[in-house]
C-alpha cells in the first residue's frame, strides 16, 4: 500500500526511512538525562556549590581578612559557637562573606548568579553560533552528542574543584549551562523529523487523501504529525520528569550520608554529588549516541570568499543565518506572532518559579530542605501533567491551541491565590492567601501540573509552524527568545520588591504577565500557518530559502491555492 512506502526526500540524501522505536527510545534517553542535569544540577546543586566553594574562600566584609569558613576541626560546641556567630553575622552587611574575583569585591551569593547570568549569555552566542549548523549534513546528532558529553564531563569535573580555584567551578558551570541549553535545542530540532517520519503519520496521510480525494492533503497530515509531536514530547517530558526526581532523592540521601563523614569543606559532599549527576547524564546519553540515527540535512554550501580563513566563514555563515531566519520567521505570521506570544509566555514562566522561591524562603521563612522538598513536588506533579493534558485535550476534543491557554489560565491561580491575603477577612483567618508556610505545596502541585502541560505542547506546537528543513534554526530562534525574555519578569518584580519593600504587591504583576501570551496564542491557526511554512521551504528549496522576497511567496500561495481550487472543482464535476 502507498503509506508503506518512505515519503519523497526533500533534498538529496534526505533520510526518509520510517522511525523505530529504537530510535524513539534513544531520543527520550537523550532528553531525561539532560533533563536530570537541568533539574539536579542547574536548578539544586550547581549553584549551591558554587556559593559554597566561593564562601570557602572568601572573607569577611568587615575587615577583609578573617576567613569566612574554617577547616571543621572544631569540636561539636565550637562547631556551635561558630555557626551561631555565621547567622548573626550574615545578619548584617558587614558579615557578609565576599570574594574578590578578578579583582572586584562580590559577595559569593551575588557570585553565583552573576555566574548564571553569564551562562545564559553566553549561552544565546552559543545557540546563535552552532545551531543553524545542525541543519545541514549530520551535525545535528554530532552536535547533540557533543554538546550532551561536554556537558555531562563539565559536571562531574567539578570533583577536582577545590575553594583556592573556585573560579573553575564558574567556568564549569558556564560549560554546563551552555551545553544543557544546545542539547535541548538539538533534541527539539529532531522532534518534527521523528513525527514526520513515523509510520502512523504515513498511513493517516495515505487515509485521509483516500477519503478526501485529494483535498487538501497537507492540511491532514499537519493534523497527523502535531497530534504524534504531541505524544511524543509528552512522553519525553513525563519520563525526564521522573528521572529528575529519582536522581533528586538519590542525591538527597547521598548528601546526609557523606556529611556524616565530617569532611573538612562543607562543598565536598556537594561536588560528589555533582559527580553523580554527571555520571548519569554521561551514561542515560549513550543509548541516545547508539539509537538516533543522523537523519542528515541538505549539504552545506557557505558563501563569502574562499580568501577567508574558514572560521571566519563559518562564522559569517552562522550570524547570517540568524538574520535570515529572523527574515523568515517575519515572512511567516503564526510563526512570529507565536514567538512574541512564546516571549511573554517563558517570562511570565520564569518570573513566577522566581517570585515563588523568593516568597517561600523570604516572606514564608522556609528553610532549604523545605524548598528542596517543594521541588519535588512540584517536579511528580509535572510528570503527572505531562501524561494527563493529552488525555484531556482528547477527552474534550480540545485543539492544542485550546490547551496551552488552558495551561495559563491554570498558571493564574497562583497569582490570584497570593492576592486574596491582601482581603481582611482571609488575613483575620490567619491562613489563606499564602500566610502559612503549607500553603505553598499545593499551590507547587498547580505549578508543576501547569508545567507539564505546558512543556509538552509548546515546543510540539512550534514545531507546526517552521519550514521543514530549518528545524535546528527555528528551535535555536525558540531558546533565543525563551532567554532572552527570562530576565525581563524578574527584573521588574525586583524593582516592585525594591519600592514596596514585601514581595506580595508582585502578585498583581504576575496575574497580568500571565494573561498578555492568552489572545496572541488564540489568534495562531497552526493549520494555515503549516501550511504557508511547507508553501516557503517549496518556493525556493532549503538552500536559497531565505532569499525569498515576499511578493514571491504571496505569489506563490496565490497559484497554489488557484490550482487547489481547480482540482476540487474538476473532481467535483467527474463525480457528478
Amino acid at each position: 500500500m502507498a503509506f508503506d512506502e518512505d515519503r519523497a526526500p526533500r533534498y538529496e540524501g534526505e533520510d526518509v526511512s520510517p522511525t523505530t522505536e529504537r530510535e524513539l527510545k534513544g531520543w527520550y534517553f537523550t532528553g531525561l538525562a539532560a533533563e536530570i542535569f537541568a533539574v539536579c544540577g542547574v536548578g539544586s546543586f550547581a549553584p549551591v556549590t558554587l556559593e559554597q566553594l566561593a564562601r570557602e574562600s572568601g572573607v569577611l566584609k568587615s575587615d577583609g581578612v578573617t576567613p569566612c569558613v574554617r577547616p571543621s576541626g572544631d569540636n561539636n560546641a565550637q562547631r556551635l559557637v561558630r555557626l551561631l556567630t555565621r547567622a548573626a553575622d550574615e545578619g548584617s552587611d558587614a558579615g557578609a562573606c565576599v570574594v574578590h574575583p578578578f579583582g572586584r569585591e562580590t559577595t559569593t551569593a551575588s557570585f553565583a548568579m552573576y555566574t548564571f547570568s553569564v551562562a545564559v549569555f553566553v549561552q544565546a552566542l552559543t545557540l546563535v553560533s552552532f545551531s543553524p549548523f545542525a541543519d545541514y549534513g549530520t551535525y545535528r546528532k554530532r552536535f547533540l552528542m557533543t554538546f550532551a558529553l561536554t556537558g555531562a564531563s563539565a559536571c562531574m569535573a567539578f570533583l577536582l574543584v577545590w575553594p583556592q580555584i573556585y573560579i573553575a567551578g564558574a567556568f564549569l558551570t558556564v560549560v554546563g549551562v551552555v551545553c544543557l541549553g544546545c542539547t535541548f535545542v538539538m533534541l527539539n530540532a529532531y522532534l518534527p523529523l521523528l513525527a514526520a517520519n513515523h509510520p502512523s503519520v504515513a498511513e493517516k496521510t495515505y487515509e485521509d487523501e483516500q477519503d478526501t480525494n485529494m483535498r487538501q492533503p497537507s492540511g491532514k497530515s499537519t493534523s497527523a504529525e502535531l497530534k504524534l509531536s504531541t505524544q511524543i514530547s509528552s512522553k519525553g517530558v513525563g519520563l525526564g520528569y521522573a528521572a529528575a526526581v529519582s536522581v533528586q532523592i538519590l542525591s538527597i540521601i547521598l548528601l546526609v550520608l557523606l556529611k556524616k563523614l565530617n569532611f573538612a569543606r562543607e562543598s565536598t559532599p556537594l561536588r560528589c554529588v555533582l559527580l553523580m549527576v554527571g555520571i548519569y547524564w554521561t551514561s542515560l546519553t549513550v543509548p541516545g549516541a547508539l539509537w538516533l540515527k543522523k537523519r542528515p540535512g541538505p549539504p552545506l554550501r557557505m558563501g563569502g570568499s574562499s580568501r577567508m580563513p574558514l572560521a571566519a566563514r563559518y562564522v559569517a555563515f552562522a550570524w547570517s543565518s540568524l538574520w535570515n531566519t529572523l527574515r523568515t520567521a517575519l515572512k511567516l505570521r503564526n510563526c512570529w506572532l507565536y514567538l512574541i506570544a512564546w516571549f511573554l509566555l517563558s517570562d511570565a514562566v520564569a518570573t513566577v518559579s522566581g517570585t515563588a522561591i523568593m516568597f517561600a524562603r523570604t516572606e514564608l521563612q522556609m528553610g532549604t530542605i523545605a524548598v528542596a522538598l517543594l521541588s519535588i513536588t512540584s517536579t511528580m506533579s509535572g510528570i503527572a501533567g505531562a501524561f494527563l493534558w493529552p488525555k484531556l485535550s482528547r477527552r474534550y476534543n480540545w485543539p492544542t491551541r485550546n490547551t496551552i491557554i488552558a495551561c495559563m489560565l491554570g498558571m493564574e491561580i497562583i497569582p490570584i491565590y497570593g492576592l486574596i491575603g491582601f482581603l481582611p477577612p482571609i488575613k483575620a483567618l490567619g491562613w489563606g492567601g499564602l500566610q502559612q508556610s503549607w500553603e505553598i505545596y499545593p499551590l507547587g502541585v498547580v505549578h508543576g501540573f501547569v508545567m507539564g502541560g505546558i512543556s509538552t505542547y509548546c515546543r510540539a506546537f512550534y514545531g507546526e509552524l517552521i519550514p521543514p528543513g530549518s528545524e535546528a534554526a527555528f528551535y535555536a530562534l525558540f531558546a533565543m527568545v525563551d532567554k532572552g525574555s527570562s530576565a525581563v519578569g524578574p527584573a521588574i518584580v525586583g524593582a516592585i520588591v525594591d519600592r514596596i519593600g514585601t514581595i506580595r504587591p508582585a502578585f498583581v504583576f504576575l496575574l497580568i504577565l500571565i494573561a498578555l501570551p492568552i489572545p496572541l496564542v488564540y489568534l495562531v491557526d497552526v493549520g494555515k500557518g503549516r501550511a504557508d511554512a511547507v508553501s516557503l521551504s517549496k518556493l525556493l528549496g532549503n538552500s536559497s530559502l531565505y532569499n525569498v522576497r515576499m511578493e514571491d511567496y504571496e505569489d506563490h500561495r496565490e497559484r497554489e491555492s488557484e490550482a487547489a481550487e481547480g482540482l476540487l472543482h474538476n473532481g467535483g464535476r467527474q463525480a457528478m
